[in-house]
């Protein structure tokens, strides 16, 4: 009684008091092991509290019910039966002092009421009690259900599977077959609610499995593809063919696999050949990876079967409920890895003139820069390829496709698909081995018009199946580029050179192909002309000719111009008419880095003889001779002993590009390409550069050791030296007296001008004006006799930043007079015992910047010329005043001096070792600008 007085309170609203009936009643119905009851009266109980915890309902999203803000009214919470006062609290009591009555229901009820956690305890209590009766399944399944609703809202996933697990078992009385569709379809909503989507597209499928069971009289197909259609999220699968081809494959291919055979024999039976085609065509195209080579070949023999009906077409297919079937190009038959849009031959192509106003201008904007026109810049050149097709010329595109199926594949009517331009498209027919790998195919097409077309991709036939596939669809695909301009008519030009051709076939890196290739050898240094023919073997008169050269790509560092010519004496013979021929002259200079190599130098000091380790003091020539039976620089590659030849390679392509007739009025020309293979062996090497001092602090000694690296005897000269003659393999020393170089006052070059930004390109080009100034000023110069060849031979590459700091003329000039006399050259100043000697020290700044103050100390010593120097002169030497000398702030082009006077008490040679006094004046500059000359002094005894 106590549990049916529970039920009519909470149908009621009176929460309290149901909730009060509810407990009393489970402890009444313990007592009497009445379990059917109790599991009722727990479950009773259950719903009252959840009522309380949950007012929004189950069914939503509403989260716990917060305390303050209670949606019960008043009068309904102030209902009390006599009975409820044995359990709650009085509420009457609390309100006399002063407690809101509300605020006492809400305690009362808390207290009455179960926790979240408790609430599924006594569900699964209940639950308990419900299976020892077979037939309360309705109301177990029911309590399971409740369980369920109230997991989800507490977001405990795995507990409520456990109860929906339950529910599946749970064995109910004959079920129609409409209940059991309504049972799965009911499940697969809980498992969607908990987030077990899988499982629920499980229960889905089968409920979809239900409606065409064999004991229904009229099997729903309908009904069964609609609840198909709803399982494909859960199982990761979607009819978009664009989905599969983005990153790695989702879900379970064999049960997807699966579900569409059942998708496609549904719609069979719906009597819809054409959606069966459809989805058979999918499953083909997303699954091909996952099929077995059986499979492949039933999957293909029943799509044959399908389309011999109804042939599959590119239209999508609406379906009822505003769903939409894609349509599904057969991309992967066959896959298609590479599309290139093939040149025309390299002597037939043609090119665009640049505008003189440059691309900026094209746009016809106001402003020089604009975000957006540079990014629909960068999308058309992405596309749009570099070079142009001819109208009227059979244009062709290239496909390297493959076969994946285990059988031979038959591809008809395939064609490109263009845009843009009447473009004449010659179908093919393909017949594919099985798994053939790689294989090209080429697409052919006339151009009618002139513009400018586009390839979108290209149409097949397969297995009855009409495919449009787009390149900017297929997954993978490697593609240079789509679009190509169409053009008029160019004349045609034949080139004939006086060198022999090459077998070297040149590769530039722009990917121009060179019809021509010769080579030549020649030694490092070296120059020699080549003589080029010209012939117009075209119909129209060749107008217009420019050559350019460009270096490949080598590790070689050149220096000075490689290649020359005066193209005017040639221009002068145009227009050159059709069968007319016209000569060209180039000129050929060759000068690579002369710094030996690292294997050379370990040859050559087998011996024990150090070829880069001469000391300072040796004389200024010396002769090394390697070893003749010496071992080569390369065993395996050299076939005697003592070849230290190491040929080296340039490659440099010409460009002609000419014009005429109607392409030259519409600004077109055509680019004909001579690849030039040079091979250079090495004249001489310079195995180590480095530098004494002078007498005078404005000049140097160069130091170069020189070696004849060549088979024959071999001179080297200089503007300021004598002829030195090297026989084959010998190495020389050779000093060479130069004037310091004021680096600073060379004239900027283009690059120092803005052209080049970049700090370390500029750095270079300053070496680079540096090493052109020494090697102009010294013009060495080689010359092989019996071959009657010479060259030049140049340092550039070999002065390092020390060698280039001794070269250089200090940015400050010092200068050092006694008694009026200049110190330099290694004068002697002569003086009398007893007489005082006036020192002057002269300051010259030709820095940008100010200098100083320094000060400076005299410190007089003898050389005793056998590595003594003596000090200490205290007895000897006397200065007149101070030995600091004080020079102060010296301002840019500015002149400062400072005087002295020493006292020489004894005659003798004496030496002035002149020392900076350290200070953060002087540390701030490097230690070269501080080179003063050397001081002799000779005091002699007074003469009577």
């Amino acid at each position: 009684m106590r549990k049916h007085v529970g039920d009519l309170c909470l149908q009621a609203g009176m929460l309290q008091d149901s909730l009060v009936h509810y407990h009393m009643s489970v402890e009444l119905l313990r007592s009497v092991n009445d379990f059917l009851w109790l599991g009722a009266a727990l479950e009773g109980l259950c719903s009252a509290s959840v009522i309380y915890h949950y007012p929004g309902g189950t069914g939503g999203k509403s989260g716990a019910r917060r305390f303050q803000g209670s949606t019960l009214p008043a009068e309904a919470a102030n209902r009390h039966r006599p009975g409820a006062q044995e359990v709650l609290i009085d509420p009457g009591a609390l309100t006399t002092n002063g407690i809101n009555p509300d605020t006492s229901t809400e305690i009362g009820r808390a207290k009455n009421c179960l926790s979240p956690e408790d609430i599924i305890d006594k569900y699964k209590e209940a639950i308990s009690y419900y299976s020892k009766y077979k037939n309360a399944g309705v109301i177990e399944l029911e309590a399971c259900i409740k369980a369920v609703r109230v997991l989800a809202i507490q977001k405990r996933s795995m507990e409520a599977s456990e109860f929906l697990q339950n529910a599946v078992y749970i064995n109910l009385r004959q079920l129609s077959e409409e209940e059991k569709i309504q049972r799965y379809s009911i499940l697969s909503e809980l498992y969607e609610l908990i987030g077990f989507h899988r499982k629920s597209a499980f229960f889905k499928r089968v409920a979809a499995m239900q409606c065409v069971a064999p004991s229904i009289a009229e099997p729903g197909w309908r009904a069964c593809y609609k609840l198909l259609l709803e399982t494909l999220p859960g199982y990761s699968l979607s009819l978009d063919p664009k989905d599969f081809s983005r990153g790695t494959h989702r879900g379970w291919a064999a049960v997807q696999m699966r579900l569409l055979h059942e998708l496609v024999y549904a719609s069979r039976r719906m009597g819809n050949p054409a959606l069966s085609v459809r989805h058979l065509s999918f499953l083909l195209q997303t699954m091909l990876d996952f099929l077995s080579d059986q499979e492949k070949k039933d999957v293909t023999q029943s799509l044959e079967n399908y389309t011999s009906k109804c042939p599959g077409t590119m239209e999508p297919i609406a379906l009822p409920g505003g769903l939409t079937l894609p349509p599904v190009p057969f991309t992967k038959l066959p896959i298609v890895r590479h599309v290139k849009l093939l040149n025309l031959p390299a002597s037939l192509r043609p090119h665009k003139v640049k505008s003189l106003l440059g691309q900026n201008m094209s746009t016809k904007s106001p402003f020089i820069y604009s975000p957006i026109i540079a990014h629909n810049r960068g999308e058309e050149r992405s596309k749009k390829i570099d070079f142009q097709w001819v109208q009227g010329d059979v244009c062709e595109v290239q496909l390297m496709v493959y076969n994946p199926m285990p059988f031979e594949l038959r591809v008809e009517n395939m064609g490109l698909l263009t845009s843009g331009v009447e473009f004449e498209s010659l179908p093919a027919a393909l017949s594919l081995p099985a798994e053939s790998g790689l294989y090209p195919v080429t697409l052919v097409g006339v151009p009618q018009t002139t513009g400018t077309i586009t390839v979108n991709g290209y149409h097949t036939t397969v297995f009855g199946v009409f495919s449009d596939c787009l390149l900017d669809n297929l997954p993978g695909i490697k593609t240079s580029g789509s679009t190509v301009e169409v053009i008029p008519a160019l004349p045609r030009l034949q080139i004939s050179t006086s060198l022999p051709r090459s077998a070297h076939s040149l590769q530039p890196s722009s990917g121009d192909e060179v019809s021509t290739n010769v080579s030549v050898q020649l030694y490092n240094g070296e120059s020699q002309q080549l003589i080029i023919k010209l012939e117009n073997i075209g119909m129209e008169p060749l107008e217009k000719l420019e050559v350019t050269s460009k270096v490949l790509t080598t590790k070689e560092k050149l220096y000075g111009d490689f290649l020359s010519w005066k193209l005017e004496e040639t221009l002068a013979q145009f227009p050159l008419l059709p069968g007319k021929v016209a000569t060209f002259t180039i000129n050929i200079k060759v000068k690579l880095d002369f710094s030996c190599q690292e294997n050379l130098l370990q040859d050559l000091s087998d011996d024990g003889i150090s070829v880069s380790g001469f000391p300072l003091s040796s004389p200024f020539r010396q002769v090394v001779r390697p070893r003749v039976e010496g071992k080569p620089v390369n065993p395996p590659e050299s076939s005697k002993a003592g070849d230290y030849s190491h040929v080296k390679t340039l490659e440099a392509v010409l460009n002609f590009k000419y014009s005429g007739g109607p392409g030259h009025t519409e600004g077109y020309y055509r680019n004909l390409s001579l690849g030039l293979h040079v091979e250079v062996e090495p004249s001489v090497f310079f195995t180590r550069v480095s530098t004494l001092p002078a007498s005078s602090t404005r000049q140097c000694h160069l130091l170069l050791d020189v070696f004849n690296s060549t088979e024959h005897e071999l001179t080297v000269s200089t503007r300021s030296s004598e002829v030195l003659i090297l026989h084959a393999g010998e190495c020389q020393r050779m000093a060479i007296q130069v004037d310091k170089f004021n680096f600073e006052s060379f004239p900027e070059s283009p690059g120092e001008k803005g052209q080049f930004a970049n700090p370390k390109q500029l750095e270079e080009e300053r070496r680079e004006a540096r090493g052109l100034e020494i090697h102009s000023k010294l013009g060495i110069h080689w010359r092989i006799p019996s071959l009657k060849r010479s060259g030049e031979a140049s340092v550039e590459g070999l002065l390092n930043q020390l060698v280039l700091e001794h070269l250089q003329l200090a940015p400050l000039q010092w200068d050092v007079l006694v008694d009026g006399q200049l110190c330099d050259r290694e004068a002697v100043a002569a003086c009398q015992v007893g007489d005082p000697v006036r020192l002057e020290v002269r300051l010259t700044n030709q820095s940008p910047r100010s200098v100083g103050p320094f000060a400076l100390t005299v410190v007089p010593f003898q050389d005793h010329q056998n590595g003594v120097h003596n000090y200490d002169l205290r007895d000897t030497v006397s200065f007149v005043g101070s030995s600091t000398f004080y020079l102060d702030a010296v301002q840019p082009s500015g002149q400062s001096a400072c005087l002295g006077a020493l006292l020489f008490l004894y005659t003798g040679d004496f030496f002035l070792h002149i020392r900076f006094h350290e200070d953060s004046t002087s540390k701030e500059l490097p230690p070269s600008w501080f080179c003063l000359p050397s001081v002799h002094v000779r005091a002699l005894e007074v003469q009577a």
